[in-house]
């Protein structure tokens, strides 16, 4: 296996958000009865909120089938999570013959890029047109590189955030990319 930033223990997966659906509509009132500690409260929230312990996560529950799995900390968690749900919805008499693939939207890493960045110089190093930078607004600069579909969140403390990644590689590239950049710049 390659080695990439993730494997390496320089970022650590926070969140990763997947999403599957049935092709069918859902009785959420039905399903919150069934579901042990799921919440549905359609005021508020247009969805049931179904926390399950192992893999540990959150699925968010539509009434059109479509299940959204937030806060698992790796991608096989995130697919194992939607995959729990749909068992338990197989139990529970509820027709799953027609599951679409689970597809990874989002994964949120975080690391330690150096011991400290002077955010206003690395604004004007990587250009300010790929960076949003208001420290009255956020303590952090975000960083979106032309060729990469990832945002990094670069803070003073030398931690950043890299997220908007929908694989490992996307994610890696964008640290690595961030990475080279500010030690050419001389800033790490």
């Amino acid at each position: 296996m390659a080695s990439s930033a993730a494997s390496d223990g320089y970022l650590q997966i926070q969140n990763v958000v997947a999403s599957t659906g049935l092709s069918q509509e859902l009785d959420l009132e039905q399903l919150n009865d069934d579901l042990f500690g799921s919440q549905f409260d359609p005021e508020n929230f247009p969805g049931v909120i179904y926390r399950i312990p192992d893999p540990k996560a959150a699925i968010l529950i539509y009434r059109t089938g479509k299940l959204i799995s937030t806060g698992s900390d790796s991608i096989a968690a995130a697919q194992d999570t939607l995959r729990t749900v749909v068992e338990e919805f197989d139990s529970l008499g509820i027709d799953i013959s027609d599951l679409d693939e689970i597809v990874v939207h989002n994964i949120v890493t975080s690391g330690e890029l150096c011991d400290g960045l002077n955010l206003n110089t690395v604004a004007i190093g990587l250009g300010l047109e790929n960076i949003e930078y208001e420290p009255e607004q956020f303590p952090g600069l975000i960083y979106r590189p032309d060729d990469i579909d990832v945002a990094i969140l670069l803070f003073g403390s030398g931690k950043l955030v890299v997220t908007g990644g929908q694989t490992i590689e996307q994610i890696d590239r964008g640290f690595e990319y961030v990475k080279e950049e500010l030690e050419s710049l001389g800033l790490v």
